[in-house]
């Protein structure tokens, strides 16, 4: 199998259309036609994992962080990231990185922390912005089934737990065609008018090129009329950490132990506690100081995340109890999650969990 295949496959499980736009995700070393003869999935690809990856006749490593982040003006083995892609790059290893791209979707990073601590009633913590389109265009009625059809099937008209959505419109639409012009209906320099609907769908920003095709693909008329709007609508389905509720309530002492056996964490860093009992938990796995205020804003008695610095503590404000279980710990079973999609969808060679643990952080 190439790499370009197994990129479609990765491309499933992680859209890099999800990702954040500060990061570095994809394909970040090799050449998508080659020949793949197995898959080593890690959590960093340092330069030991990628001995791995060599001992064990791998030549694909997927990362869930991205070893090559910002850029590099020269490559001299002078540092951990260097020496890790000058090593990759001799033995003709690829590093596919997905980050921020499985954190936002609702299957990943912060879905598999949720499980791990059997949290119910999960939604998204940060839904994402910025995310959501919407095509408006006009056609005859005769016409406006077979497209809106096209459209939804180029993935057009899904809203959270809905799909085929649209909003149409009757109205009449007026045009003259010059001396170049065919037109559908009526003739060239005559007025015209005709009923026609207005057809309205949202979709994902991603999939424009898509929808623009199956839109001129399934329209009648030689011109198509067509507006797209930029939509301020959060995506409920897509953002980063989640909150879920604790089947049984604990008390925040109990809650912490079960997180630090749960997460196998080395230590927990954690706010004052405030002496009730937690019920609904927000995690976010990963740095996660930004969101603190959705933690509080949605009614969470703990938020569960990593890399809080010392005044961020200060922002619980006897609010919310805040843990930092450390990075590394928050996203532990990240890479188990990227093996067993792997495995379901590809049978006919190896794909290997990563034994290097290689987390920097140790603990006394």
């Amino acid at each position: 199998m190439k790499l370009k295949q197994i990129i479609n496959i990765l491309e499933e499980m992680a859209p890099l259309s999800y990702a954040e736009d500060f990061d570095n995700v994809g394909l970040l070393v090799g050449n998508i036609e080659t020949e793949i003869s197995g898959i080593l999935v890690c959590h960093d690809a340092l330069e030991t994992v990628i001995d791995e990856a060599i001992a064990k006749n791998c030549n694909l490593v997927v990362c869930f962080h991205p070893i090559l982040f910002s850029g590099l003006k020269k490559i001299t083995g002078k540092d951990y990231v260097e020496k890790s892609i000058i090593k990759a790059i001799k033995n003709d290893i690829a590093i596919y990185a997905v980050h921020t791209a499985l954190d936002n979707h609702k299957n990943g990073v912060n879905k598999i922390f949720c499980d791990a601590l059997g949290l119910k009633n999960i939604k998204i913590l940060v839904p994402k912005q910025n995310f959501i389109q919407k095509l408006v265009t006009y056609t005859i009625p005769e016409n406006a089934e077979k497209l809106r059809n096209a459209l939804f099937d180029a993935g057009a008209g899904k809203i959270g737990n809905y799909e085929d959505c649209s909003f149409n419109s009757k109205g009449i639409g007026t045009y003259m065609g010059n001396e170049n012009s065919n037109p559908e209906i009526g003739e060239r320099f005559e007025f015209n008018e005709t009923q026609e609907i207005k057809i309205e769908v949202t979709f994902e920003k991603h999939l424009q090129s898509k929808i623009l095709k199956a839109l001129f693909s399934n329209h009648v008329y030689e011109e198509v009329a067509y507006e797209i709007y930029a939509l301020q609508n959060t995506h409920q389905n897509i953002g980063l950490g989640m909150i879920g509720e604790l089947e049984n309530p604990m008390n925040e002492t109990e809650l912490l132990s079960f997180v630090k056996t749960k997460m196998q964490c080395g230590a927990i860093r954690h706010s004052e506690l405030l002496n009730k009992p937690v019920k609904k938990v927000a995690v976010l796995g990963g740095s996660g100081s930004f969101a603190i205020k959705n933690a509080k804003h949605s009614g969470a008695d703990v938020y569960l995340t990593a890399d809080l610095k010392y005044h961020d503590f200060y922002q619980a404000e006897n609010q919310i109890l805040l843990a930092d279980i450390g990075h590394y710990e928050s996203e532990r079973f990240t890479k188990n999650y990227i093996v067993d999609f792997l495995k379901e969808k590809i049978t006919n060679f190896a794909v290997v969990l990563s034994e290097e643990n290689t987390n920097p952080v140790k603990y006394l």
